[in-house]
């Protein structure tokens, strides 16, 4: 795969992106469709006929399917083969990330194990570390849990009671804390657990076995969704483990932590486009099938209008993941040439990509909401019924928007992700908003004569971009460092620039289909009503931002400018999701 142009993270915020320099969904190989189809296959073999026994609360049995899966190498894909993985890139993590997310409880199971259970070892351990667990953990003989959060310390993690102290003979860290809503807790070998070692003010990391004496597990929780997935509380009391299970360095707790986070934001932003496909099918089929006034309901405009809408925000969605997926290849591939530990230079490219981290969590996991609640109103009744699918759906999908920091912690993070990237100088983003700013008054839309399709596309993302500047300069100007403080103005510019990068990497992928002599009638469709849709969500968020921060006149002046910037171009929206809705009706499954 060709490198090409590399943004650094927020950077799209001030430059653009060629077509040629992303990856699309369309692009996957021959390998990669071969991993993918054995997940789906897995699925349909061991998950979708005992859904209904794991989630009665067989934890048993939820683990017998974890290990064959570990049999089959699926837990390894993301591992390097000398540790019994397949080494695959991060791009084709993501194809399974994405395809196991129509797994249900399953899902979560399976992606707490191969991700926040396994990989701080994986990229922070050290090779006996390596040694002794990674490889036991690759094929499913291990099964892991990530153990971070407390009772008194959820979003701010660095509030955890939990401590350690060095034993008198040096040789051990004995444990006492307490974790709740800890993943695989009720069959987890292998535990990442973090706490303070003595009065340190930041935590450290470790790898506790169950068996060790004085690990208490709980009964499982009862919980709303994800029900067959074990979720329980863990008690450390006086557990002695040994100092060789230190992850990392003294204090290294947090970083980890971090970095843990933002790769599961990610993976999260792929599990949802899974759930979401399969949610669409389940829609359409249903539409196809179910009768009223004696012809199908997917013949009603307004069941075209839902299941088009689903279509167009799971599609864009996808289009953002793999498109930073390449970005994050591209940066472990250069990681590793700079000689970093291995481990060490995939996570540090990973955790690079913060900002699109945090916006793929946020916008997939909401179109997923989307998605589950428009399929349950398209069964009506039925939906509300145990026997369908979409029940089970839309209680599992509610626990997106909270776990792996809530969509509230990551709008904040959005926003100031990306202005500490520009001031540690990654990119300029605030000389250029000033200069905007400064000549604000004489800012058009900048539309030329003779404008192509594409080029009309471009040009309103450059002035959504133009906005977007406008309000980071008018807010942090208002506020100063205050700004932190201000979270809905803050929640109004990560909207903002949320609703750019799904619309920029949309348009990027249907161009490229373009190029790729595809059929275009339909992309387009979608490429139209993202535009539409994103330039009136943007400019509500932009005169809110105004409104909040802006004196009387200079709020008058900026709403103008803002008015200017957020303009698209009309599109039947109507025609176009009809054309959208019409085509998954025909194909009776999602193709897009």
């Amino acid at each position: 795969m060709e490198n090409g142009k590399t943004l650094k993270s927020g950077e799209f915020l001030v430059d653009e992106t060629s077509f040629q320099d992303i990856f699309i969904p369309e692009e996957f190989n021959e390998e990669q469709m071969m991993i993918a189809q054995t997940c789906k296959d897995f699925l349909e073999t061991e998950v979708y006929p005992n859904v209904e026994k794991t989630d009665a609360g067989d934890i048993n049995l939820m683990k017998i399917i974890l290990k064959k899966a570990g049999e089959l190498g699926l837990m390894g894909i993301a591992l390097p083969e000398e540790y019994g993985g397949f080494g695959q890139s991060f791009i084709t993590q993501m194809l399974a990330a994405e395809t196991i997310g129509a797994g249900y409880s399953f899902s979560v199971a399976f992606m707490a194990h191969t991700g926040i259970g396994t990989l701080p070892i994986m990229y922070y351990g050290n090779e006996e570390q390596r040694q002794k667990y990674v490889i036991r953990l690759a094929t499913g003989e291990y099964l892991g849990a990530y153990c971070l959060t407390e009772p008194g310390a959820g979003s701010d993690a660095n509030a955890g009671k939990t401590n350690a102290r060095l034993s008198e003979d040096g040789k051990h860290y004995i444990l006492n804390g307490q974790k709740m809503w800890i993943t695989n807790a009720g069959f987890a070998d292998i535990m990442t657990v973090f706490a303070k070692i003595g009065n340190d003010r930041v935590l450290s990391s470790f790898i506790v076995e169950r068996n060790f004496p004085g690990v208490v597990v709980n009964p499982d929780e009862h919980k709303m969704g994800i029900k067959g997935s074990s979720t329980a509380q863990i008690f450390y009391n006086d557990v002695q483990v040994p100092v060789e299970n230190l992850i990392g360095a003294r204090g290294e707790g947090f970083r980890i932590a971090l970095s843990i986070l933002h790769m599961g934001r990610l993976k999260l932003g792929a599990n949802v486009i899974g759930a979401s496909k399969k949610t669409i099918e389940d829609s359409v089929r249903y539409a196809n099938e179910r009768k009223q006034f004696g012809v199908p309901i997917s013949t009603f405009g307004s069941i075209k209008h839902k299941l088009a809408e689903q279509v167009i925000r799971t599609f864009a969605g996808e289009s953002a993941i793999y498109r930073v997926s390449k970005d994050i290849d591209a940066m472990i591939t250069k990681n590793k040439a700079q000689c970093q530990d291995k481990g060490r230079a995939t996570m540090d490219a990973i955790s690079h990509y913060a900002v699109e981290a945090a916006i793929l969590k946020v916008y997939g996991s909401e179109a997923l909401d989307f998605v589950v609640d428009e399929a349950v109103q398209i069964h009506g009744g039925m939906g509300y019924s145990a026997e369908m699918a979409v029940e089970r759906g839309y209680r599992d999908s509610r626990i997106n928007r909270i776990f792996e920091g809530t969509n509230e912690i990551n709008r904040l993070l959005i926003l100031d992700t990306a202005m500490k990237r520009a001031m540690k100088g990654d990119f300029d983003l605030f000389g250029k908003a000033a200069t905007l700013f400064e000549h604000m008054d004489s800012i058009t839309d900048g539309k030329p004569e003779g404008e192509t399709y594409f080029q009309e596309k471009f040009r309103v993302l450059k002035n959504f971009k133009k906005a977007i500047l406008l309000a980071i300069h008018g807010a942090s100007t208002q506020y100063g460092k205050n700004l932190i403080q201000e979270q809905e103005v803050m929640n109004n510019i990560s909207d903002m620039i949320m609703e750019t990068y799904i619309s920029e990497s949309t348009v990027l992928r249907v161009q490229k289909l373009e190029s790729m002599n595809k059929e275009m009638a339909v992309f387009k469709a979608i490429l139209d009503v993202n535009i539409y849709e994103a330039s009136h969500k943007i400019r509500k968020a932009a005169f809110d931002a105004v409104h909040s921060f802006a004196a009387p006149e200079q709020a008058c002046r900026l709403k103008k400018v803002m008015d200017i910037l957020t303009g698209s171009e009309c599109v039947n929206i109507k025609d176009a999701r009809r054309m959208i809705a019409d085509k998954l009706i025909t194909d009776n499954t999602y193709r897009f």
